[in-house]
């Protein structure tokens, strides 16, 4: 397969274009000849003219690459190597929403001939790969696995906005159907990957990996946003306290916060999903989604509070909110929290704006039924910094200040401002 591939006598595809999948396709197409699949047509134009939807990838980083874009199964069906990154959100019920998933298998269904890989890379519950997933490729195809083509599961390790953790200086892990599967597919992630690669023993722990990586992650922000609840409540600054607990050589440094986008804030539900469907209900992990889950509502009414104590009507009160994404330095709005501190104030009849130099007004419109202000033109109650875009570092006090009413309160969701500011009212988590 590698021999074949180096000689551009086969080639890989890609499905799904995203986050994901277009960083993976383009180093791909470094050394292969590689098919950019994506059923967006208008995302396909753009990718076609060297720009990345997601903001993500620049130009160049489309330059001496050997890859077309296409929403063509005609052409999708020219690769032999198949890697599958869509998106796996959840519904409003907090169940796994497989409808992406599932469509891409069919895709590749359709066009999957004797011989071909296919490797799954979006996030899934242990045995999604092989009992949902597997059934629509042999289905569509007619062929069978083992006999007639090859599976494998090699989870992203995608991290939005850090220019550091890239995906070749990524660790792969890797698994196979079979141990020649194995084998094969761990050789065509080493030629890209620098890191390394882990090879695991079996689909579903490579699976499991996977999804227990972000829920360990959501469980440590979760412990710290009650801490943060706790802490409020004795008039405890939460990040003095991990400051002074940080200096344990063994402490793990998680602090309190936001938790969206469409990682840490949704894959633990696909974990509990699975394990409720067989028979097991999840205590720690779903307590720790709730707490984790509610923190924009808590945020709210601690502005809420701060209004009602300066004898401010709450109808002609005036709040700014700064950072719409779901994360600093990304133009992302998937899942974004920042919209649940928005909902909130509004249910109280406050007049909320919404600043952001990254995100896209009109998506958030779309999206969440707010859009953005040019620049803040009012004096403000209070002002919630809730998402610590590098734009935000530098802003000094007189310049909140310049926007701000008598008492009124910075809310410094990520503590970005600590011990900088001296006549605010000042809060953070």
């Amino acid at each position: 397969m590698i021999t074949e591939l180096i000689k551009k006598e086969k080639k890989i595809a890609v499905i799904g274009l995203g986050y994901v999948g277009l960083p993976i396709a383009l180093e791909f197409a470094k050394k292969y000849s590689v098919i950019g699949f994506d059923i967006n047509s208008k995302r396909v134009d753009m990718l076609k003219h060297k720009i990345d939807p997601s903001n993500e990838l620049t130009k160049e980083d489309f330059d001496h690459t050997d890859i077309i874009f296409t929403d063509s199964l005609d052409e999708l069906g020219k690769a032999c190597f198949y890697i599958v990154a869509v998106p796996t959100p959840i519904d409003e019920h907090n169940t796994p929403n497989l409808k992406p998933l599932l469509s891409a298998s069919n895709s590749v269904g359709k066009v999957l001939k004797k011989g071909d890989y296919v490797v799954f890379e979006s996030t899934v519950y242990p045995g999604c790969t092989e009992e949902d997933c597997l059934p629509v490729l042999e289905n569509l195809s007619g062929l069978k696995l083992n006999t007639d083509f090859f599976l494998g599961y090699s989870p992203e390790r995608i991290n939005p906005g850090d220019r550091e953790h890239t995906l070749t200086k990524i660790k792969k892990v890797v698994s196979g159907s079979t141990t020649n599967a194995l084998k094969v597919i761990a050789e065509v992630y080493a030629s890209i990957i620098t890191a390394g690669i882990h090879q695991a023993s079996s689909i579903k722990v490579a699976e499991a990996a996977k999804i227990i990586e972000n829920t360990q992650r959501d469980i440590n922000i979760a412990l710290m946003n009650e801490l943060s609840l706790i802490f409020n409540k004795m008039n405890i600054n939460t990040y003095d306290v991990l400051e002074a607990s940080g200096t344990k050589w063994n402490f793990l440094k998680f602090y309190p916060g936001l938790v969206g986008g469409h990682c840490i804030g949704v894959d633990p539900y696909y974990l509990t999903y699975k394990a409720q469907e067989i028979g097991y209900h999840s205590k720690v992990i779903l307590a720790g989604r709730q707490v984790n889950d509610s923190m924009g509502a808590y945020i709210a009414k601690e502005i809420i509070k701060h209004i009602i104590s300066i004898d401010r009507s709450l109808k002609q009160s005036n709040v700014l909110v700064m950072g719409a994404t779901f994360k600093e330095n990304v133009t992302d709005i998937r899942n974004s929290k920042v919209a649940d501190i928005i909902n909130e104030l509004k249910s109280f009849s406050v007049n909320v704006d919404v600043v952001d130099p990254k995100a896209s007004s009109d998506e958030l419109l779309h999206e969440y039924g707010f859009s953005l202000i040019a620049v803040p033109d009012k004096k403000y109650d209070a002002v919630i910094v809730a998402v610590n875009h590098s734009e935000y570092y530098n802003l000094t006090e007189a310049y909140f200040k310049e926007i701000t009413a008598p008492n009124a309160l910075l809310a410094d969701v990520k503590g970005i401002y600590r011990n900088k500011f001296r006549s605010l009212q000042y809060w953070s988590l």
